[in-house]
């Protein structure tokens, strides 16, 4: 699909949610930060939202600002319960945003979904119930890497996907909105009606692209009718239900719809035998016959739908249609961080109580007490009756500190090189050490480099038996493509630190890079490369553990270690089990 239609389903899409934010669920932006999205993003502010309000998810938002409940400070100063209204409810009407929705935690992703079925938020916390009205849309942007997807969950509910990762700036071209065009469409939305015919049509596109989710269904339903009301159809056409498909369903496509197979020999059909007329006015005989225009109508919808499916789609797809439960267990060999509900005490500090950290009254009340006569003279009558006179900059929270989740990257040379010496030895301590982190809960990753390049055997999961399958079919052989190894190491360390875990690399090779960033053969070239992949890791603070495994210890590697920042092991002669302890003892040692 040529970069043009995708911005053009994209201003498509974008309309259409302004139209009926709530009706529609919301848009799923994948793109990361850039000159795309931003204008896509400044569209949908400035032209057609103008008037609508636009709230920001943070990441790690609180249940108690997320849903609302008890406010403390205004509690004490009523001196009877006050409760406050959370972002969801605030955002009854307009519009909520969240960034980086792939790192969305599950009990957050629980908390806005519910809302957004429900249409209301419920309070049952802190001596509070309340249920307050919350109708919203959502606009989430995915800035995950190809195996990192916005929750499964939340993805259904969104009626438009758009994927603008890989489209040019030039393609972004302007389009005419009226925002008084969006403006009438939803008042005109409970006018268009969708015929069974096309519903039908629908459910059998939606069945015959592998789409199991009943939700796609009545999105596309929905969208077919908020379509026509921005087109000023009193009634659905097909146009509007083909341009609902290819938005709703397409990106949710599984399979591909089965083309019917051609006869094998054409055979003459034998003449029906005669039969008697039936009687004038009895139409019975019409009764089980399908008219044309439902095969004519699900063809279109089909057609609609591949025409929006971009070349490798469907592998995507599949690999983001897996579910992927996330285990939030901490290591026991990650950077220590600072927390707000567990870990070891480390002391107090002054905070706001709805960023869902822990009250520490004793410290409250201590650094309240120097202010009593004060605050008894200001208040005067009003602070008679109250012991102790408390307010918001008293609040000392309690901090604590923990150690983080780690996750082990083995970055392994199964060059020529490296399979004439040491590859072997190397796959047998990499098992060993997958085994150790599997006691430790840590997470493991496997990147193999050969060839002209670095691929990524096994994304970090905790899964040992996963791990040996794919480090049993490591294959061996070709030119030794460092930098790309490096490359993808950091790559894979970064998205694991923007997560809040602790990356280590273990880089298993001879050093003898003879391939360069570009795939092209020449050792200084690919030397160079190298070092300055090495530079990299070292400027991103990234731990690291390079192991040389040739028969004798090469200068070369022990260079690419100083450069990596990285602990250097020169191991000639150690077995698999000697060359496990050894990584070991300098992990754990760090």
């Amino acid at each position: 699909m040529s970069g043009a239609l995708v911005w053009s389903d994209a201003v498509l899409a974008a309309q259409l949610f302004a139209v009926d934010p709530a009706g529609t669920g919301g848009v799923l932006v994948r793109s990361r930060a850039g000159p795309v999205r931003d204008h896509w993003l400044a569209m949908m502010r400035v032209s057609l939202l103008p008037t609508t309000a636009i709230h920001h998810l943070p990441l790690h938002i609180a249940d108690g600002r997320l849903l609302g409940g008890l406010d403390l400070s205004a509690t004490l100063r009523a001196g009877r319960p006050v409760a406050e209204r959370g972002l969801l409810a605030q955002s009854d009407g307009g519009v909520v945003q969240v960034a980086m929705a792939e790192r969305l935690a599950s009990a957050t992703t629980v908390h806005l979904t519910s809302a957004m079925d429900a249409g209301e938020v419920a309070i049952e916390r802190d001596g509070v119930s309340l249920r307050l009205s919350a109708r919203f849309g959502v606009v989430a942007f995915d800035e995950g890497l190809e195996d990192e997807f916005a929750p499964a969950s939340l993805r259904d509910r969104l009626a438009f996907h758009i994927d603008l990762n890989d489209l040019p700036v030039g393609e972004t071209e302007v389009f005419q909105i009226e925002p008084e065009r969006i403006a009438a469409a939803s008042e005109r939305l409970a006018t268009p009606v969708v015929s069974d015919t096309q519903i039908a049509a629908i459910c059998n596109a939606a069945a015959a692209l592998g789409i199991a989710s009943l939700r796609a269904t009545l999105l596309t339903v929905h969208v077919a009718r908020v379509s026509a009301a921005l087109e000023n159809n009193a009634t659905v056409t097909d146009d509007d239900v083909a341009s609902a498909a290819r938005l709703v369903l397409a990106p949710r496509a599984l399979i591909f719809p089965q083309a019917q197979e051609p006869e094998k020999e054409e055979q003459t059909p034998e003449p029906p035998p005669p039969q008697e007329p039936p009687p004038e006015g009895d139409d019975t005989g019409d009764e089980n016959q399908q008219p044309d225009i439902d095969r004519t109508l699900d063809e279109i919808i089909l057609a609609a739908v591949q025409s929006a499916l971009p070349a490798g789609v469907l592998a995507a797809l599949r690999e983001e249609s897996r579910d992927r439960s996330r285990s939030r267990s901490s290591g026991k060999a990650g950077a220590h961080q600072q927390s707000k509900k567990r870990g070891r005490p480390v002391g107090v500090q002054r905070g706001d109580l709805r960023s869902g950290a822990r009250l520490n009254v004793i410290e409250t009340l201590r650094a309240a007490a120097p202010w009593q006569p004060l605050r008894r003279r200001e208040a005067g009558g009003h602070g008679a009756q109250a012991r102790v006179l408390i307010r918001h900059e008293d609040f000392r929270l309690a901090r604590f500190k923990q150690r983080t989740e780690t996750t082990t990257i083995f970055v392994v040379d199964a060059s020529g090189s490296a399979a004439l010496h040491r590859l072997a030895e190397a796959k047998g301590a990499v098992e060993l050490l997958l085994a150790d982190c599997y006691v430790r809960r840590d997470q493991v990753a496997l990147i193999a480099f050969r060839g002209t390049g670095a691929e990524l055997l096994l994304p970090p999961t905790r899964s040992l038996a996963r791990a040996k399958r794919s480090l049993a079919g490591l294959p061996g052989g070709g030119g030794t493509p460092l930098a790309a190894g490096l490359d993808a190491a950091a790559m894979l360390a970064d998205s694991i630190r923007r997560k809040g875990q602790t990356p280590t690399v273990i880089l298993l090779t001879d050093g003898r890079a003879n391939i360069a960033r570009d795939g092209s053969a020449g050792r200084p070239r690919a030397e160079q490369d190298a070092t300055a992949s090495a530079r990299q890791l070292r400027a991103a603070n990234i731990a690291g553990v390079l192991v040389d495994t040739s028969p004798r210890p090469q200068p070369l590697a022990a260079q690419f270690a100083a450069e990596m920042g990285a602990h250097y092991l020169p191991l000639p002669h150690a077995d698999a089990a000697t060359l496990s302890k050894a990584v070991l003892a300098t992990t754990q040692g760090r």
